[in-house]
């Protein structure tokens, strides 16, 4: 324990945001840092608890009461050092995930944990800064060659540990840029793409090779792969969106969430872009429907490009406050409210509303049809939702279904290996990560459905310990 009396007499210090007068008018990163010493301080406050539920709590078992010591002594390579022994990319989690192991922080029962996540991303900053990032090229190859198809967290989280093995890995990517839903579905204010392409520079000075613009299954065939090399990962995301299949869905004005966000990092990006495919809310009334992450990146991403309203909806009944719930300590993930930077710059949410049709002219979205639902049981006990009261018609220019994803595409690739899928269409495998076919293993969210970056890291670790041990 770095001060054993420090969580009695250090508060909890956030680094909170920029103003939003600032971050409002560029794609920055919206989040702020500690000073140096502030940061030790905080690292400071971890009791470094006989039964650690921090750890319990962490998809990957970071071992946070040991890099929190080493921060509050001041020594930043050490942190790192600990830190990627459990994670590959502190730098990504540090800024992205929501962070379960603070909910569990035991003193999350007087409702301030240790600042975990920033603690995280402010060990690895320290760590690049200071020279300590250095290539940890494998003094020997085995000889063994692995083609890891998708460059997402899970795909790239296999190419590093198996890099690391001595394998020779190739990673493919369809897209013009590497990082999947980290670099195109991720707005800029929550990740600066810089911090993907410094981690991306040090692993090709590892060895690991990319390839992009090539999507296997499509642009080349996934049996030839087979043929090439030794084992083949799938980490190909979960890519096809939930769609709310109305009246009005076909109507120009409804979008993807991820159509947006990806259109608009990439011009962030300065990539070319098709002028047609760009979606402007400039001036416009804007709604999004669905309350996760996505539709917060949506909302964040409209007030930047100046809309003119903009309202989220939720199905759902409203979460609680945090302070209402009697105690959700240990929970790693408590069921509550949750306001992200992009609310805080201006938005109106509603709960409880069901999205009838959509409304248009000429084929252009002008209005949505509204209607308040409940939810109770049946004498089987399943949910059940009732619309109550009359509909309501709002004008609306623009909507996002940010609705999640439901599986990854079924033609090309998996059809052409003949891989076998579960009940959901994911990817089926065993209990090493296999699937039906030699020597192709599985990772991520094609596997287990859509989740969270810091579970498709941990995801992609469990497939590279497999895929070593086949190799071997």
């Amino acid at each position: 324990m770095g001060n054993p009396k420090a969580f009695l007499t250090v508060k909890r210090k956030e680094a909170g945001y920029r103003p939003v007068q600032d971050r409002m008018t560029d794609f920055s990163e919206v989040e702020q840092t500690l000073n140096t010493e502030d940061r030790r301080e905080q690292a400071s406050r971890c009791m470094d608890c006989g039964v650690p539920f921090c750890h319990w709590a962490c998809p990957l078992g970071n071992k946070m009461p040991e890099w929190q010591e080493y921060i509050y002594k001041g020594n930043w390579k050490l942190a790192a050092e600990v830190l990627q022994q459990t994670n590959d990319f502190p730098e990504f989690t540090g800024r992205i995930c929501p962070a379960p192991c603070e909910k569990s922080c035991v003193l999350s029962l007087h409702r301030s944990p240790v600042t975990i996540r920033e603690n995280e991303a402010a060990a690895l900053e320290q760590a690049y800064n200071l020279g300590y990032m250095l290539p940890k090229i494998p003094k020997k190859r085995t000889g063994k060659k692995v083609a890891v198809i998708g460059s997402g967290p899970a795909g790239l989280a296999v190419a590093n540990q198996l890099n690391q093995k001595g394998h020779n890995v190739t990673v493919y990517e369809k897209s013009s840029k590497i990082g999947g839903l980290l670099r195109f579905g991720i707005p800029d204010f929550k990740l600066n793409k810089n911090v993907i392409d410094r981690r991306l520079s040090l692993m090709e000075a590892e060895g690991v090779k990319f390839v992009t613009g090539v999507e296997i299954g499509k642009d080349s065939k996934a049996k030839a792969l087979l043929k090439d090399y030794d084992a083949v990962c799938l980490a190909i995301g979960s890519q096809i969106p939930r769609n709310l299949p109305v009246e009005g869905r076909e109507l120009k004005g409804v979008y993807y969430a991820m159509e947006y966000l990806t259109m608009q990092n990439k011009l962030v990006g300065k990539e070319e872009i098709n002028t047609e495919g760009i979606i402007d809310a400039k001036g416009k009334n804007v709604l999004v429907i669905g309350g996760g992450d996505t539709g917060s990146d949506c909302i964040g991403t409209a007030n930047r490009q100046g809309a003119a309203n903009i309202l989220q909806i939720e199905i759902l009944p409203k979460p609680p406050k945090l302070e209402d719930i009697e105690n959700p300590w240990p929970e790693s993930f408590p069921v509550v409210l949750k306001t992200s930077s992009s609310h805080m710059e201006g938005c109106e949410r509603r709960w409880l509303l069901n999205t009838k049709r959509f409304i248009g002219e000429n084929g252009i979205l002008t209005g949505v049809e509204l209607v308040e639902v409940e939810w109770s049981k049946d004498e089987n006990g399943n949910h059940i939702m009732i619309e109550k009261g009359e509909p309501e018609i709002l004008k609306i220019d623009l909507a996002f279904l940010a609705l999640g994803f439901v599986h990854p595409t079924q033609e090309g690739l998996l059809a052409e290996l003949g891989l076998h899928v579960d009940g959901r269409k994911n990817v089926a495998t065993d209990a090493k990560r296999a699937t039906n076919v030699p020597k192709v293993f599985g990772a991520g969210d094609c596997v287990s459905g859509q989740s969270l970056v810091v579970k498709c890291i941990a995801s992609g670790r469990e497939t590279a310990k497999h895929i070593h041990s086949f190799l071997t």
